[in-house]
């Protein structure tokens, strides 16, 4: 499964990579084979005369604060994380709570890779194929029970593997959360690499969070634990600052950051910027989630 949204990304637009490969090895490593690999579209294969250095470019410009403030910070600090053997709580109202390896959580689903529109609240964006699968796989996977309204992603809390977190910039450990209805939308993915290869540790490895028509800091990173709750769930940005930060965080570009204005972006190796798009662009796919609701007021 291919998803092209928002139709305005134009195949020039693409953060591209050189060396398109991997993939076969990586699926190998979590029991797919060369199967999974055949299933896969063919449009994100091997490819030849790429562009270079496009997949350095989104390996190298992070916000993972849990190696540094930084954009470079996280590829330079990221070589101590350990992310084989990796396991997932699943915890909450949900028939199958348990502690699953990586393959334990995905296994039996299908993988799919996707080319999405991924924006940072700081106004510059990328586009990506990631490799991952969809949350609501996961989620029927595990079967929620019915008071699961939300459900809360936690990041790993290790200040050796994460020197980052030696540092009270932020109140650690790293905590996001989605609606259940967002959860289940056939966009939200859990992703596990990016052009084919195995997520590298910097962008959130082996598995992080990506909502594509929301901002970046609800993609939470290197995820240890997903929890099954009734009730909002308290997230790490918007405790640092509500008035910046809200639990929604939808891309709105008629919504400023209280010290930024929002209504432009610029794409990561390019000077001029662009007008941001509602939602991202992904308006026709998402929208009907929020009918009725404020979004100014739930930014």
């Amino acid at each position: 499964m291919l998803i092209r949204k928002p139709q305005d990304i134009p195949s020039r637009e693409i953060t591209d990579e050189r060396l398109f490969w991997g993939r076969r090895e990586w699926l190998a490593s979590i029991g797919l084979g060369l199967v999974g690999a055949a299933g896969l579209p063919r449009s994100l294969r091997a490819q030849d005369s790429l562009k270079p250095d496009s997949y350095d470019t989104i390996t190298s410009y992070n916000n993972f604060y849990e190696f540094g403030t930084g954009k470079e910070d996280p590829k330079e600090n990221a070589h101590t994380l350990k992310p084989r053997p990796w396991s997932v709580s699943v915890e909450g109202d949900v028939k199958n709570p348990a502690r699953y390896s990586v393959e334990e959580l995905f296994r039996g689903l299908t993988p799919e890779e996707r080319i999405y529109r991924f924006r940072c609240v700081e106004a510059w964006a990328m586009v990506a194929p990631w490799l991952g699968y969809p949350l609501r796989d996961v989620i029927k996977k595990l079967e929620p029970g019915t008071k699961a309204k939300y459900v809360e992603f936690t990041t790993l809390l290790d200040p050796v593997q994460m020197p980052g977190q030696r540092r009270g910039v932020l109140d650690w450990p790293y905590v996001e959360g989605l609606r259940m209805d967002e959860a289940m939308h056939p966009l939200t993915l859990l992703v596990t690499g990016v052009y084919g290869k195995p997520l590298p540790n910097q962008n959130g490895a082996p598995v992080r969070l990506i909502v594509p028509w929301k901002y970046g800091f609800k993609g939470v990173k290197s995820i240890v634990k997903i929890r099954f709750v009734e009730k909002e769930p308290a997230t790490t940005w918007n405790i640092a600052a509500p008035n910046e930060y809200g639990f929604y965080a939808n891309v709105n570009p008629n919504v400023d950051h209280p010290r930024w204005s929002q209504a432009k972006e610029r794409p990561l190796g390019q000077f001029f910027k662009r007008p941001t798009l509602m939602f991202n662009g992904y308006g026709d796919q998402v929208a009907s989630l929020y009918a009725g609701m404020d979004l100014r007021a739930n930014y």
